[in-house]
């Protein structure tokens, strides 16, 4: 989405030349979102339900190399090489390569119905385990591990969620209203093991069951690993780009690289992307909400065709970037939507309704607003959008 994105904006700011695209994925960019709701649980769903359409300006004029990895970065030639041993050059180039999940914590032994969800190919395979009366035990309790857990409820299978926080979403929502999720799940039937984790499989050729670290044993004929994600970032090992977490980038977009300087022909967009947000404070960050694609790609576009044109870039990367993020969340029937950077509060306060029905939730990091997220009131929440318009200080 993030690439797509960018060669979108590249060609609104006046971009007439070539494009390539270069993805490990066989899959033209579609989008994710709706692999752990609608596509999860829709039989015969697949590319075409979830694909993003291609505009008129992407029609001409455009590559697309698919099902082959990106392996190195020579930022001195100018070139990419992939997994086929062929090298791209390029005059811009946009770095999109995304998130992986994170693999299971223990060894899985090669057993069989143990499963990520990442790519349409995850969600198609996940969704043929998830037959009636299955186990299921998802690793995890961030936003994939509960709406996977959502959707196989609503499959009537028999869902068990194992984490180590207290509560499911707690870093993202809090306690508080990560109880009320917990609430809501546990009313449709799923189990939850906190302050847990994985110690072990049991099962040939599959998994059959799973044993907690704290001697809980579960049956289990689906164990899902959403533990979080790491950044595609190794295939830059050696390109002098800081990617110590994602990639480091200056308010346009642009690469820099670890000595510091910027490298104004190389762009990171999406989630790998880690850069300030003024509205906040000035700590780079990557974040991983659902937005941010899009912002950045238009971002980087601009900057990317202004660059091709042989521009001065500096000016309009001093512009400034002061995106606001925003995630939503679909769970049975209820609907969950956030503006900012809600994890950075440091206390957090009901401002209208009732945690068991609908309600808005302010997060605030000393006296400054850092994000606000609500239970239905959608209008009032997204009133809160112009509230993050002016930079705040940090506390």
């Amino acid at each position: 989405m993030a690439g797509l994105r960018t060669a979108e904006g590249a060609r609104r700011a006046g971009y007439t030349g070539p494009i390539r695209f270069l993805g490990a994925e066989a899959h033209a960019p579609y989008n994710r979102p709706p692999l752990s709701k609608e596509l999860l649980q829709t039989e015969g769903h697949g590319h075409d339900e979830v694909a993003f359409p291609i505009r008129s300006a992407l029609e001409q004029g455009v590559t697309w190399t698919l099902g082959r990895a990106a392996t190195a970065l020579d930022t001195a030639r100018r070139v990419v090489t992939d997994e086929a041993g062929d090298e791209h050059p390029y005059r811009a180039l946009v770095i999109a390569t995304g998130l992986r999940p994170k693999p299971l914590p223990i060894d899985d032994h090669e057993l069989a119905g143990v499963h990520v969800l990442r790519t349409l190919d995850d969600a198609v395979a996940l969704r043929a385990a998830l037959r009636p009366g299955a186990n299921v035990v998802i690793l995890g309790s961030g936003f994939v591990g509960c709406e996977i857990a959502a959707t196989a409820a609503k499959n009537d299978c028999l869902v068990s969620i194992v984490t180590q926080s207290g509560v499911p979403l707690e870093r993202a929502l809090g306690p508080e209203l990560g109880g009320e999720v917990r609430r809501r799940h546990e009313a449709h039937g799923v189990r939850f093991f906190t302050r847990d984790s994985l110690f072990g499989l049991v099962g040939d050729p599959g998994v059959e069951r799973v044993i907690l670290s704290s001697g809980v044993m579960l049956e289990c004929d689906v164990l899902v690993v959403a533990i979080g994600s790491d950044p595609n970032t190794e295939w830059l090992a050696g390109s002098g780009l800081d990617v110590s977490d994602g990639v480091l980038v200056d308010p346009g977009l642009r690469a820099i690289a670890e000595a510091g300087t910027v490298v104004p022909d190389v762009f990171a967009v999406g989630d790998i992307a880690r850069y300030p947000n003024p509205l906040f404070d000035d700590v780079p960050r990557r974040v991983e909400h659902w937005n941010l694609p899009t912002e950045t790609g238009r971002r980087a576009g601009q900057l990317a065709a202004a660059q091709l044109a042989g521009e001065d870039c500096a000016p309009l990367a001093a512009a400034g970037f002061a995106p606001l993020p925003s995630f939503w969340s679909d769970q049975y029937d209820m609907h969950l939507l956030a503006f900012g950077m809600t994890y950075l509060a440091d206390r957090r306060e009901l401002i209208a309704g009732s945690l068991d029905d609908e309600c808005v939730i302010e997060y605030r990091r000393g006296d400054a607003l850092v994000g606000v997220c609500g239970i239905g009131m959608r209008s009032a929440v997204q009133a809160y959008r112009t509230r993050f318009a002016a930079p705040v200080a940090r506390a």
